[in-house]
């Protein structure tokens, strides 16, 4: 053998020796994206990689578009902290791989939000004012407390926010029905209040819930009793995992969603399919559950995309068909009535961010919204069978300015949307003696808005909120309205207490609602007749104070609103049209209290909501249905003076939990009163535990005494209604990779 065959051979063999213990050492990148709740980049945040075996340390900073690379990491456990001014730190334990490149998506939270409300410019957030009167819900609370992620279910809802009821099938607040829904700070417009039962979301697609009573920014208009806006999941707090949900229980119920979600360095998407079926539906007009099956399909999605440092594109798409069987009475069952409602609802939303550079940002957001409720009597029905198919289309857009310059935070924008309605009624007499009375209605509407405000920090302690708002609606009549909103917060020096206040002006669109030719003939004949609907006006007024003692957070708010044309409901007859009415007036007034404790011995954590209000109306009727109403004040049928709700979460050894509800009602209006019904209280309870990272089961249980009261007595879409039964359901989430 050759010297140059030897030297070749010993070459390689020396090479591939030092390869392999190159191999047994290799370092591998961190990779990794910093981003604020809105998932916008942040950049100059400070990321500091430590890791103990072996001991390794290196910190970088974030670039224009958020992005980080460290390029010599080891094979190790390591911790990496991120620091930024204006933001809390964050410290997030990872394992790196030899060999593979770990990549990060780390979100900081807005720092100074843990005793004051503070704008936060996140786009998929509502724009708060100091004064803003605010309660917010997490995911894990929702999963973990009874009931509340359950599809057509908001007791996410009247689980946390003092005064918030159903009744009659609907969510009443501060004692009313009209609300407004956003989705990640998107309007979803919907004038046809009353006509619908079935919730917009479903909560398990629920990130994070805020609950808005009043203090409303000059940015909003329409509903005005409470707002709700929904902040979906973006697929960035996942990497291509699935999470699947089964549930079931008694009425021979089942409640199951698949949802996926996953992310590049600057996109991300989620998505989710549900679909959910049981004996026990609408609230029954008697003890007994008769008639009651409900059955729904649903699917959600969003997609999120950080185009650069300044601009952000997010689309969202919501679609829900659910289908409700009318409950009957032992005697309707028996005389053959099979009264169905089918409800449907789609939504699309676009939002484009800019940021022109520090302290302006512009905001884009078009909408599309359509909705429909069809109700269709059985072919039993007697005098009248009815076919009422009400559906309407919306499309609008919203454009926002906000410019934050030292003590000022100034906002400007307009928002134009365009209603087109669609109504069928029907009218059958049975058995039939005369032509049918049938009749199509078509109307249009539009609202167009301008609105300014601008958040002015006085002082140190001092913050006031000045806003007006300007609307021209034009539908079946045509109004103007110029709301101004003036508000302030003041924090109280050392002791860190915080009293706030405001007064406000609101504009509600009305209904579109409508009747002529025969279908008004035949409402003459009943006793009625029908106006076209004028738009509720509100003055609210409100004063409060947030006490922050330890961790704990004691809110205490007064509030009182005036309406003009305030809107109500009734039927026309026998027949079961559901048609909308505005009576003179209304005066609402009260006092809520929200207790939120600290976790308690790592393990409790315990909130509390408390209401004490009067709901009064005034007559006579001004609009829509019109019927013989007292002149004069009487008390609204969902007047209920006390209402509470408190909420015991436990966080227990070996990956256990629990949750518990107890909820009290002193009654509501008992017919047209002026007596209410007797004290009424529930108690709710959910036990669970987690296998490893991605299992967990839990058993849960709403009205577990199985407390059967009269919830109302009001004349609304059925009549009187009981409180359900006990429900007892399981449910099973799976998350896995694909």
């Amino acid at each position: 053998m050759s010297w140059s065959s030897v030297a070749n051979r010993y070459f390689v063999f020396v090479w591939a020796i030092c390869s392999l213990a190159r191999a047994g050492t290799e370092s591998t990148n961190v990779r990794g994206v910093i981003h604020d709740p809105e998932h916008r980049p942040v950049e100059g945040a400070q990321v500091t990689l430590d890791c103990r075996d072996p001991a390794f340390s290196e910190v970088r900073q974030s670039d224009a578009n958020g992005e980080f690379v460290m390029e010599s990491a080891p094979e190790s456990s390591c911790s990496i902290t991120v620091a930024k001014q204006g933001f809390d730190a964050l410290t997030q334990d990872i394992d790196i791989a030899a060999g593979k490149t770990a990549i990060l998506h780390l979100q900081l939270q807005i720092e100074g939000v843990k005793q004051t409300i503070e704008v936060s410019g996140a786009a998929a957030r509502l724009a708060n004012q100091t004064s803003t009167v605010q309660t917010l819900v997490s995911s894990q609370q929702i999963a973990q407390t009874p009931g509340a992620d359950q599809t057509n279910s908001l007791s996410m809802i009247t689980d946390f926010t003092p005064g918030a009821t159903m009744v009659h099938d609907m969510l009443h607040m501060r004692g009313g029905h009209q609300e407004n829904w956003f989705f990640d700070g998107i309007p979803v417009i919907n004038t046809s209040i009353a006509a619908n039962v079935a919730p917009l979301i479903n909560p398990k697609n629920v990130e994070e819930l805020e609950v808005e009573r009043g203090g409303y920014s000059s940015e909003y208009g329409d509903r005005t009793y409470g707002f709700f806006n929904v902040v979906t999941p973006s697929g960035f707090d996942r990497d291509n995992e699935a999470d699947l949900v089964l549930a079931g229980g008694n009425f021979y119920s089942t409640d199951d969603q698949l949802s996926v979600g996953g992310h590049t360095q600057r996109f991300a998407y989620y998505a989710s399919v549900d679909g959910n079926r049981s004996e026990l539906g609408l609230l029954n007009p008697t003890p007994q559950v008769i008639h009651d099956q409900e059955s729904g399909v649903g699917g959600f999605l969003s997609l999120l995309y950080n185009a650069g440092p300044k601009d952000q594109f997010r689309l969202i798409s919501s679609v829900r068909e659910d289908h409700y069987q009318v409950p009957n009475t032992q005697d309707q069952q028996d005389s053959g009535i099979r009264d169905t409602n089918v409800e449907q609802d789609r939504l699309v939303g676009f939002h484009w961010t800019h940021s022109f550079s520090d302290g302006i940002l512009f905001t884009l957001a078009p909408y599309f919204h359509y909705n429909q409720a069809h109700y269709l009597g059985g072919p039993n029905d007697t005098p009248y069978i009815l076919d009422d198919n009400d559906r309407s289309d919306y499309f609008g857009g919203r454009a926002v300015l906000q410019i934050q310059r030292k003590r000022h935070n100034a906002r400007i924008g307009t928002e134009i949307w365009g209603e087109k309605d669609n109504a069928f009624f029907g009218l059958t007499a049975n058995p039939a003696v005369s032509t049918p009375l049938a009749q199509s209605e078509k109307h249009g509407a539009n609202s167009d808005a301008i609105f300014l405000e601008d958040q002015y920090k006085a002082t140190s302690w001092l913050t006031l909120d000045l806003g007006l708002r300007l609307t021209h609606y034009g539908g079946l009549i045509n109004e103007n309205a110029t709301d101004p909103r003036v508000g302030a917060a003041i924090r109280i020096p050392r002791l860190g207490w915080t009293l706030h206040g405001y007064y406000a002006y609101y504009y509600q669109p009305p209904p579109l609602n409508s009747l002529s030719g025969p279908l008004l003939q035949f409402a003459v004949t009943q006793g009625y007749g029908f106006i076209p609907l004028p738009g509720e006006r509100d003055i609210q007024h409100d004063f409060g104070l947030t006490i922050p003692v330890r961790g704990w957070s004691l809110d205490v708010d007064n509030f009182h609103t005036s309406a003009r044309n305030f809107l109500d409901h009734d039927a026309v007859g026998n027949s079961g049209i559901f048609i909308p009415l505005t009576d003179l007036g209304a005066i609402v007034a009260g006092t809520e209290v929200s207790l939120r404790s600290p976790r308690l011995f790592h393990t409790a954590e315990w909130r509390v909501s408390y209401s004490n209000q009067t709901a009064q109306g005034m007559g006579p009727v001004t609009g829509g249905l019109l019927e013989d109403a007292p002149i004069g004040t009487f008390w609204l049928d969902h007047d209920q003076r006390n209402t509470l709700s408190t909420v015991l979460s436990l966080t227990l050894p070996r990956g256990f939990w629990g949750s518990c509800v107890y909820s009290f009602g002193s009654g509501f209006l008992d017919g047209n009163g002026p007596q209410h019904l007797p004290p009424h209280s529930s108690a709710d309870l959910s036990i669970g535990k987690h296998f490893g990272e991605n299992w967990s089961l839990s058993a849960n249980a709403e009205n577990i005494g199985n407390e059967r009261y009269l919830l109302d007595t009001s004349n609304t879409f059925g009549g009187t209604h009981v409180v359900n039964p006990r429900q007892i359901y399981g449910e099973l989430r799976y998350r896995f990779h694909f």
